[in-house]
């Protein structure tokens, strides 16, 4: 155990937030992505939910401020527009956590596999809602 880091973030998962550079990006999955083969690295976060991992994850990444959408989910198939209420909370916690807060974007379910399968590393949660799937562009840590 370590002060001030989230207990749901693995050795091996702070490794690779540390070895991620500015620009990369991961995914935080649900229980049904496709993270075998979608992904060249894959962290497993067993009994964890997407929000909570995305909450740990937050409290010590920094989001992109390059890009349009650091942080995007995948459209409901058929109802674009639609909103499921676990990226209501993916949104209430990048509200409350990142040290950039943005607007969660929506993707289209195949470009966001597409986009899954180039970046740096998937986080395999226990998450059983559906669209329970973010992806995520590290930022920067300015020199204090």
């Amino acid at each position: 155990m370590l002060i001030g880091i989230d207990p749901a973030l693995t050795p091996d998962l702070l490794r690779h937030l540390r070895a991620m550079g500015h620009g990369d990006q991961l995914v935080i999955a649900d229980a049904n992505f496709p993270a075998e083969s979608c992904a060249n690295r894959i962290e497993r976060l067993a009994g964890v939910s997407a929000t909570e991992a995305l909450r740990a994850i937050l409290s010590i990444m920094p989001l992109d401020t390059f890009v349009e959408a650091p942080a995007r989910t995948m459209q409901v198939v058929g109802d674009p527009s639609g909103r499921p209420d676990i990226v209501v909370e993916f949104q209430n916690i990048i509200n409350e956590v990142a040290d950039n807060p943005c607007t969660v974007q929506g993707i289209e379910r195949h470009d966001f596999y597409r986009v899954a399968e180039k970046t740096y590393c998937v986080v395999q949660t226990s998450e059983t809602r559906l669209y329970g799937n973010i992806i995520l562009s590290k930022g920067i840590v300015p020199p204090s």
